[in-house]
């Protein structure tokens, strides 16, 4: 995503919280529990959403800078998430 799809992306979750969560991470546990935050209050969704995005653009970048994320990110259950959206592909570690 470029810069347009950030930003249209930061648009998406700020009306409504579970359609960027979905976007970024597909369907799975960090979409249900957006959904279950976003039930509970529309505040709680937000700041899950807005996690979501923060480490999936922060692991992106960090892979593009050619350093890999050892440890995994807190409260984030989506490989894709957690490796900054290369989880398809294989990522040589170095030792």
């Amino acid at each position: 995503m470029g810069a347009i799809g950030t930003i249209l992306l930061l648009f998406i979750t700020i009306l409504f919280p579970p359609a960027g969560v979905a976007i970024v991470a597909g369907a799975g546990a960090d979409l249900l529990i957006n959904i279950a935050l976003t039930i509970l209050g529309y505040f709680p969704g937000h700041v899950h959403a807005f996690y979501i995005e923060y480490v999936y653009y922060t692991r992106r970048e960090e892979l593009r800078d050619g350093r890999i994320p050892v440890e995994r990110a807190p409260g984030v259950y989506s490989e894709h998430i957690q490796s900054g959206g290369q989880s398809y592909g294989t990522i040589a570690r170095s030792t």
